[in-house]
């Protein structure tokens, strides 16, 4: 896909991965609605994009948890933007490692919830419009070296890693037929702020950089229309 002057909507934009994608996208002339939960980190990473010449950007705070919002903020977009052609579902936190036992029942819905449901809540509405409007388009799903491989003491954030797996490749399936491409990234530890706002802390300095990430879903989402890149997995 050409990148200039395509519109995306970014998920998880105000920090880490999501807001690397923005950044480098505004570079190429692509307009953007930020969607995250933090409203003064998500109007700094606005502000960036303008200032890197983005043709247009607005910013959505929502919980992608939160059906009722995340349909709400999907209808103001397209009245604002009038049109979508990518949704990159980068929104996602961390289980700090447990045993299944030790983890509170409110960890487990909130892992499944944003990671999960929040990824399918937004797809949702924005497929129905991609097939309405008969459109070229993509739906790119972050999920993560969980998503493919079973690792000690992430039981939880695994399951909801693996069910994006298979959300997405079953998206696949459904719509080979259409002019609608899907794509998933299976990542392994990224230098980001996840771990750290569970409490958890890791030696991150061998991680995956955001801005390296950021790099290839660039690359996968700006392929000739001839050529698409189903899924990539990249380790550091």
């Amino acid at each position: 896909m050409n990148l200039k002057n395509k519109i995306a909507v970014v998920t998880g934009a105000s920090d880490g991965i999501g807001k690397e994608v923005c950044l480098k996208l505004a570079k190429e002339g692509v307009s953007l609605a930020l969607i995250a939960r933090d409203e003064e980190r998500l109007d700094e990473v606005k502000n960036k994009c303008i200032e890197l010449d983005s043709p247009k950007v607005e910013s959505y705070v929502c919980d992608v948890s939160d059906n009722q919002k995340v349909n709400e903020t999907v209808n103001k977009i397209l009245v604002d933007f009038n049109n979508v052609d990518i949704l990159l579902n980068i929104a996602g936190i961390w289980q700090e490692l447990n045993l299944l036992e030790n983890i509170p029942d409110e960890v487990i819905d909130s892992v499944i919830d944003i990671d999960l449901k929040g990824m399918i809540y937004m797809t949702k509405p924005l497929l129905k419009y991609f097939k309405e409007e008969d459109k070229e388009a993509i739906i790119l799903n972050v999920s993560s070296r969980s998503g493919v491989t079973a690792q000690e003491g992430q039981n939880i954030y695994t399951a909801a890693k693996w069910g994006v797996t298979g959300f997405s490749e079953s998206l696949k399936v459904d719509l080979k037929d259409s002019k609608i491409k899907v794509a998933t990234i299976f990542q392994g530890g990224t230098n980001t702020e996840m771990f750290n706002k569970t409490g958890e802390h890791f030696d991150q300095d061998k991680f995956i950089k955001p801005g390296d990430l950021a790099d290839i879903i660039v690359f996968m989402l700006s392929r000739p229309p001839q050529i698409w890149l189903h899924d990539a997995r990249v380790e550091s």
